[in-house]
């Protein structure tokens, strides 16, 4: 029933979309928001994705519990591990990310956003802190390339979650900045940190375990709420890319390759993972590997897992890494 109610939003977003492209509409639900100040192209670029604010519910400082403790998460089930030093690793299940997309917390001192947006499988870390002052975000319940659109509470400024940046309000053009994270298997996580933490189950009434987009990860396209262009060089729309500033490897060729070290990084790619966004149940995705990127030091580099679309939206004019042809 969650899954059908999910699909309903998603439809109805779509036709209030043209309704609801205007701040006139927005003033209501963000009357704190400086709509005077953005940097987006035109209004129309920001489409309803059906739940208004918060309809989407964002967590803050959520509960953990010891990985020994924890018997619910499949070995092959996505997490997004976040390794801040001096401060014991925390892995944050997609099962529970997928529903609420943003995760206010705090690790080793450092205040953090971990976000997910299922629309362009894209699972970043940011430093909340901002001019010396800690922001909280939530879900707007708009989309702009079909990616999450977050918001904080202290300014009601809008922020652009694949670039993490400002994009209407008083933080127009701010950069968050972002953090080493990486996605991979509950299996990998525990192994490599049997001490670790895990953030426990949310008290909220989702069908955590289901994947609410199930086959979307297969389609030829994504939901309509994306209309721009198709990736070049013959890259299908939902092929998995590997982003690195404004540099995209395609994961296809990493996990033929295994391994890959060009533009001053070494990128892994082992199997494992499950896919997120496959079957209707997140432990049964097919195999989408995980991926580490690091660099000459050994140290991880922040870095994104995004569909192809999303990369050629928000970097039209970024760089290609197909390899020898």
């Amino acid at each position: 029933m969650r899954i059908l109610m999910t699909m309903l939003a998603i439809i109805v977003g779509l036709w209030a979309q043209d309704v609801r492209a205007n701040p006139t509409q927005w003033e209501r639900e963000f009357p704190k928001t400086d709509f005077s100040r953005s940097d987006i192209g035109g209004w129309s670029e920001i489409l309803s994705g059906g739940p208004g604010r918060d309809g989407i519910p964002a967590l803050s400082d959520p509960a953990f519990r010891k990985v020994s403790s924890e018997t619910r998460i499949g070995p092959r089930e996505p997490v997004l591990t976040v390794e801040i030093k001096g401060a014991t690793p925390r892995a944050y299940p997609l099962r529970y990310l997928t529903w609420h997309e943003i995760v206010n917390d705090t690790v080793g001192g450092v205040p953090v956003a971990v976000t997910f947006c299922p629309l362009c499988n894209s699972g970043m870390v940011f430093d909340r802190r901002v001019g010396g002052k800690e922001l909280s975000f939530g879900v707007t319940g708009k989309l702009r390339n079909s990616d999450m659109v977050m918001y904080d509470h202290q300014t009601e400024s809008w922020w652009q979650q694949a670039l993490g940046q400002g994009i209407v309000g008083k933080h127009t053009g701010t950069q968050l900045k972002q953090l080493p994270a990486w996605m991979e298997s509950w299996a990998e996580f525990a192994r490599r940190n049997p001490d670790g933490l895990v953030m426990d189950q949310p008290r909220a009434n989702r069908s955590y375990g289901r994947n609410p987009y199930a086959g979307y990860d297969s389609r030829n396209r994504p939901y309509g709420f994306f209309t721009g262009e198709q990736p070049p060089h013959g890259v299908p729309a939902l092929a998995r890319v590997v982003r690195v500033g404004d540099r995209a490897w395609p994961v296809a060729r990493l996990s033929k390759e295994g391994e890959i070290c060009e533009a001053g990084v070494t990128i892994s790619w082992t199997s494992g993972q499950a896919s997120a966004l496959d079957t209707a149940q997140i432990s049964k995705g097919r195999d989408v590997g995980t991926i580490r990127v690091r660099d000459a030091q050994g140290r991880d580099v922040p870095h994104d897992v995004l569909f192809a679309f999303a990369f050629h939206a928000f970097w039209p004019d970024g760089e290609w890494m197909q390899g020898a042809r």
